[in-house]
């Protein structure tokens, strides 16, 4: 077989197994909405899309070229800002909505592009603290630039007064939502090419050794301002997304904690992954709409969650997921099951029982005199009863320190499935 055939047929496996992926989510993105079609779950549904938009943007920033960033959210809230002044602009109703997105896009590059042109002249320190200035800086002028930002009150518009795309009107969540996962994808599929560009690929090595790259020739910072740029406008189109969906953008669109809550969802998913910043979004929407439901905590567990990520798995949930790719490799993924089942679910069995505890503690300081029982589990729990405690408190004891005791198990077992077999040697 000659080289070239081989090569390309190395080549057809390679773009196989690429758009396998993207089919899959394309398929996904389709029938989900039919399968879940309430307002509620289009709302979150679309909702995560533009999360995950804006957490694949950051990631060109942190992921791809080492910038650490600590107030990303402007380039989103900026975009969101133009996008509601142009719902609200008496051209509107000849401009499509679907072209909406497109110009939060390029209002979001010319702004990186004026803050990058002197915030990537250097990385590291210096740039994250420039990034966190402007930040703040930009949560001011809302407050002081008021014929942009409208204020406290913000900006708000209506999309369904812009010109009909194909006799849509976009009044309907799911005609919204299939707009938002149609951005999404071609956003997201735009973002990979890039990151297997020259450009993309050069990031990657000024984040990992920027005094090699210049000795090779190439300038880092023209490398860092040209993956800004992109990462501003990718996060533009997410704002104009965010504007669509919400028809409203107000100074929590641009400030710190928005720019803090991206970098929580990129390093919750994975930063060294292009898909960990989708699982991150995901999971984030998730426990913000379906926990915020159970519990005025949410933000405290998903603050311990990060921590512990960030503590015992950099990699983050994507990391997690690809370690087992050499166990799966080597056919033994199956010696871990059990060892998870003796070990992982004692620890959540503990973990939640340590949150009843938790959940049982801020019932009795900020229950109305009088109120002695809450739900818990579903299950009507009196705080003032001894037993409760007790009960919650064997649980957290019981389940953490048996998945304490089955680590080393679980230790052994993982050691195992990671290690190659050797051959056993004949006897002479």
């Amino acid at each position: 077989m000659s080289t070239a055939n081989t090569t390309n047929r190395a080549y057809g496996a390679i773009t196989l197994g690429t758009l396998l992926p993207w089919i899959i989510g394309a398929i996904i993105l389709l029938v989900l909405p039919i399968l879940m079609g309430s307002k509620g779950q289009l709302t979150i549904m679309s909702q995560m899309s533009i999360m995950v938009v804006f957490a694949l943007a950051y990631n060109m920033l942190l992921g791809q070229g080492g910038m650490l960033s600590f107030g990303h959210a402007v380039y989103m809230g900026m975009g969101s800002f133009l996008c509601l002044h142009v719902m609200n602009a008496s051209y509107f109703g000849s401009v499509p909505l679907p072209i909406l997105p497109l110009i939060g896009g390029f209002f979001g590059l010319g702004i990186a592009m004026i803050i990058g042109s002197f915030s990537t002249r250097s990385a590291g320190t210096i740039f994250a603290m420039i990034s966190l200035g402007l930040g703040e800086l930009m949560a001011a002028c809302v407050l002081i630039i008021v014929v942009f930002f409208g204020g406290e009150e913000g900006i708000s518009g209506y999309r369904d007064e812009g010109l009909p795309f194909f006799g849509l009107e976009f009044i309907s969540h799911i005609e919204v939502f299939y707009l938002i996962a149609f951005w999404l994808f071609v956003s997201a599929a735009l973002m990979f090419l890039f990151s297997r560009t020259p450009v993309g690929r050069m990031a990657n090595a000024v984040r990992d050794n920027p005094e090699r790259a210049q000795f090779l020739g190439y300038s880092a910072r023209w490398v860092r301002f040209v993956s800004f740029s992109a990462s501003g406008f990718f996060c533009g189109i997410a704002g104009g997304l965010s504007a669509i969906l919400f028809e409203i953008a107000t100074e929590s669109d641009l400030n710190v904690t928005a720019s803090g809550v991206i970098l929580l969802i990129v390093f919750l998913g994975g930063v060294g992954f292009f898909w960990g910043p989708i699982i991150g979004a995901v999971v984030f929407i998730l426990l913000q709409t379906v926990l915020g439901l159970q519990t005025h905590l949410w933000e405290l567990y998903v603050g311990v969650i990060f921590v512990a990520m960030v503590m015992y798995f950099p990699g983050g949930l994507a990391g997690i997921i690809m370690s087992h790719a050499v166990a799966m490799s080597l056919g033994k993924l199956g010696l871990l099951v059990r060892p998870y089942l003796t070990c992982v679910l004692p620890a959540i069995i503990g973990i939640l029982g340590l949150c009843g505890l938790i959940e049982m503690i801020f019932h009795m300081r900020e229950a109305p005199t009088g109120e002695t029982e809450m739900t818990l589990f579903w299950t009507a729990i009196d705080t003032h009863h001894i037993w409760a405690w007790l009960v919650f408190g064997v649980i957290a004891a019981g389940g953490i320190l048996l998945a304490r005791q089955q680590s080393s198990v679980l230790k052994e077992a993982w050691d195992q499935a990671n290690t190659i077999d050797t051959p056993a040697e004949e006897p002479s």
